[in-house]
């Protein structure tokens, strides 16, 4: 029996949750002077640097992991960058009406350009980030230059443009390096999730150890789901005093007391059999019962017709269960006989109105039923709390498979791919079918090509964002050899014919063959950049300023630019129109509505305020006159008071 506290709340615990709510790396322990116990505590060194764009310096001997770099890396984390993300719509795959992304650039530059729009809406994460092994990673961290500029800054380029060093283990930071790479990504990473999500993170032996204390800090460790050993194909004929066969997958939720038990399926069931959806609710359909046979009529959504011969696997999904059907004579099914076994039919139906969900009998126990081999249905008491998925992967297979998947569509890449079915089995584990899957190390394409064809086989309309930068292929390589000059273009190019190859195989129904991708490549800024002192200003300087666009940007530059700067969806349906003469986007019919021609007269103003956009978005310096621009909020404000009014 618990005992009253018989004392008033501890309000300085209760804060310290709200704060580790929030910044879950700011909480940490220390022990109480008075009581001598271990309690909550907050590091308000690292909280100053939380809420800080700058180096803040006091540290001081705590539980933490530390490293070279990572108040550098926090800092970084917090600062603000004026970069933009540029359409290319010739690279792209149905640009206009696709829901899913491909984000060409620097995945940390992409993380923080995605954060307005996508904060706490992604439901799965997963990536593969560089495993630290001494080969090369380039995830650079100094904004204000391109990818090769940095190479050829850091010495790694030689004469011809080719990859000189990488984080080799002589480099006196090689741990270090990797950690801030991986902190300030891990970081924006949680932002973007819902409280429902999840992240998995591949790792090797190499940095599982620093990875998980990095992650228990980002994410809390108390919201550590699994650390899963993933059985790979293995290099049995290495030299290594120890064959390596295993690698490592950390599951981590935003929140884990949101996180549902996942729904999976089987991986042993093969792709080739029938699986229903929504979930087959009965049992199996057999000959020759020992007993006679209970009947119990089919509940609604039970497919009442079967080809000969056809099978319905059963699969094991809490809280679903799907059950194996055998049909002969191809007759219409309306009934169904099943095998009570020791379990009574009346338990059995309760089960079915429970929506297959588990009951308690008449002792309070939980129940579900089970198929047996010899074909009866019985009861399973429920011990504990139930789930199908365990932490030993086996079954997926490894780089092997997966580069054998690559070459089916005709694809190079060299660097360690991962099975389409390991994938698949992460994207299952997300509480909906309709949420947005993100991979900032897309590399190959994995994810993406998955999430493509997880959809195609349940009817799901997951989105996917892919992120990738544009690393330099090297010449000799297989992918090299095909014409592949870049990381990014290969990530691509899996993706369009992933695509098509799906749409040529059977699919769902109820799927929207979405096999499109929108690409967005990571900038600098569209405005132009203002540096001059008003001492050192000519005259002829202030004749460029009346127009602050980039010389060479687009009108389609500029609405990213509005859509990422407002936090407006990425992903949302673009139609392009022209009224009154001038070019005029629509975002998703009304959410937004964008001009950026010269000359806007009242007249197209009021044609715009007509449509009651949710945003009206102008050129600053677009307006056939003063008038006009002035006039502006006070058309909107009559006609469309709703209406939030901008210009750039």
């Amino acid at each position: 029996m618990d005992k009253s506290k018989m004392h008033s709340p501890d309000l300085s615990q209760d804060n310290i949750a709200k704060i580790r709510k929030l910044f879950p790396g700011c909480v940490t322990e220390a022990r109480d002077e008075a009581t001598g116990k271990l309690r909550l505590a907050v590091d308000f060194d690292q909280l100053r640097q939380e809420l800080s764009d700058h180096i803040v310096e006091g540290p001081q001997e705590r539980y933490r992991l530390d490293w070279p770099g990572k108040r550098e890396a926090l800092a970084l984390s917090n600062m603000p960058i004026a970069k933009a993300l540029r359409p290319a719509e010739k690279e792209s795959v149905n640009f206009h009406t696709t829901q899913n992304l491909f984000i060409e650039g620097e995945n940390l530059e992409a993380l923080k350009l995605l954060q307005e729009t996508f904060l706490g809406k992604v439901s799965t994460i997963y990536i593969d980030p560089p495993y630290n092994t001494g080969k090369d990673f380039i995830y650079s961290d100094n904004f204000t230059e391109g990818v090769h500029s940095f190479l050829s800054r850091t010495k790694q380029l030689d004469e011809h443009g080719g990859r000189l060093v990488a984080n080799t283990e002589s480099n006196g930071r090689f741990h270090s390096d990797w950690l801030t790479m991986m902190y300030s990504r891990l970081r924006f990473a949680r932002n973007l999730l819902s409280d429902d999500g999840i992240i998995f993170c591949s790792i090797n032996h190499r940095e599982v150890a620093q990875l998980k204390i990095l992650m228990d800090e980002v994410f809390g460790f108390e919201n550590a789901v699994c650390t899963f050993a993933w059985r790979t194909d293995g290099n049995f004929d290495n030299q290594a005093k120890f064959k390596y066969c295993h690698e490592y997958i950390l599951a981590y939720a935003k929140n884990e007391a949101k996180f549902p038990h996942p729904l999976v399926v089987d991986p042993n069931v093969p792709e080739t059999s029938k699986i229903y959806r929504p979930e087959i609710r009965n049992t199996i359909i057999k000959n020759g019962p020992k007993n006679p046979p209970s009947s119990i009529v089919l509940p609604a959504g039970f497919p009442a017709t079967f080809e000969e011969g056809e099978i319905a696997h059963r699969v094991d999904a809490w809280p679903h269960f799907e059950e194996t059907v055998r049909v002969s004579g191809g007759k219409t099914q309306n009934r169904v006989s099943i095998y009570s076994g020791w379990s009574s039919r009346e338990l059995l139906e309760e089960f079915i109105e429970n929506d297959c969900q588990s009951i308690s009998d008449s002792k309070g126990q939980a129940t579900s039923f089970e198929l047996t081999a010899s074909g009866a249905v019985e009861a399973v008491k429920i011990r504990g709390e139930p789930s199908h998925v365990i932490s030993w992967l086996t079954g997926f297979g490894g780089s092997q498979k997966a580069t054998a998947e690559l070459g089916e569509i005709e694809v190079d890449f060299d660097d360690y791919p991962k099975p389409l079915a390991l994938i698949r089995y992460f994207i299952q584990m997300a509480p909906s079918k309709k949420g947005v899957f993100l991979d900032f190390f897309a590399g190959s394409g994995t994810a993406a090509h998955a999430t493509m064809l997880q959809n195609s086989i349940d009817g799901g309309t997951r989105k996917f964002i892919a992120v990738q930068m544009p690393e330099h292929v090297d010449a000799a390589t297989n992918a090299g050899k095909a014409g592949f000059r870049t990381i990014s273009e290969i990530t691509k190019e899996r993706i369009r014919r992933a695509g098509k190859k799906i749409l040529e195989g059977d699919c769902h129904p109820d799927w929207n063959r979405d096999v499109g991708f929108r690409v967005l490549k990571v900038d600098t800024s569209n405005m132009k950049d203002v540096y001059y002192r008003p001492d050192v200003l000519k005259q002829s300087d202030l004749l460029d300023m009346v127009d602050n666009v980039k010389e060479g940007r687009t009108v389609e530059d500029l609405l990213f630019q509005v859509l990422v700067d407002w936090g407006v969806d990425l992903t949302l349906p673009i139609r392009r129109e022209t009224v009154h003469g001038k070019t005029v986007f629509f975002v998703d019919d009304n959410a937004l509505v964008a001009c950026f021609d010269r000359g806007v007269t009242e007249d197209l103003v009021k044609e715009l305020a007509g449509h009651e956009p949710l945003r009206v978005v102008f050129r600053d310096n677009g307006f056939v006159s003063d008038a006009v621009k002035i006039n502006v909020e006070q058309v909107f404000r009559q006609l469309s008071p709703t209406t939030e009014v901008k210009s750039i």
